[in-house]
């Protein structure tokens, strides 16, 4: 038990690390002391900082799919499925803004770093897939019209980065501060809301649309 804390604990800690300062100004070293691990053990469970940064890298994608599967296999109308994942995508980037912000810029490496990009790269493809299922088994029962997929996803998760990118192009002569709680949670409420009636208006197949 144990050494599972400890491996959680230089996972917490290298996570911590990594967003604040990115993954070339952290050391192993730092992330040892942080975590009260010693150098030794992250290398035993990681082979070092790369395979520490892979790690939180996959566990992140990883385990947003099993929030989406919980989504598709949910038993409610496909109309609701979409806002939660509309929700659940918002909750987890704007909430975790300095860590999205972190990845994106590390996989912008991604000729130096090839090895992380594949990974990434692949475990995104899995979720997006998901939600292409979603948005087809909507088209299917007649719920949506038919839309180009993928540009429909592209909207609601560019929308969602954009925001916690740059939070300053909504209110341009406000003072917008993604480490304050109470703005977080302000744009998080506003991008949901902004999302949902665009979805709403976009793909809901009017009643009257035989086509």
């Amino acid at each position: 038990m144990e050494k599972a804390d400890k491996r959680t604990d230089i996972l917490k800690a290298a996570e911590q690390l990594f967003a604040e300062f990115g993954y070339e100004a952290t050391s192993t070293r730092q992330i040892a002391k942080e975590s009260g691990a010693n150098m030794a053990m992250i290398n035993y469970y990681f082979g070092g900082k790369m395979g520490v940064f892979v790690e939180i890298m996959e566990e992140r994608v990883s385990s947003f799919k099993t929030q989406l599967n919980l989504i598709h296999d949910d038993q409610v109308p496909v109309l609701d499925k979409l806002m939660k994942v509309i929700e659940q995508y918002a909750d987890r980037i704007v909430g975790s803004y300095s860590f999205h912000r972190m990845m994106h810029r590390e996989l912008s490496f991604s000729s130096l770093r090839p090895e992380i990009f594949e990974k990434i790269k692949e475990a995104m493809r899995q979720n997006l897939l998901v939600i292409e299922r979603i948005i087809e088994q909507g088209i299917n029962e007649g719920v949506f019209r038919q839309v180009d997929i993928r540009m429909t996803i592209i909207t609601i998760m560019g929308t969602i980065s954009m925001v916690t990118s740059s939070p300053s192009k909504l209110a341009p002569d406000s003072d917008i501060d993604l480490s304050k709680k109470h703005h977080r949670e302000e744009i998080k409420k506003r991008v949901i809301t902004h999302l949902k009636d665009l979805m709403l208006t976009y793909l809901i197949k009017p009643k009257n649309d035989t086509i």
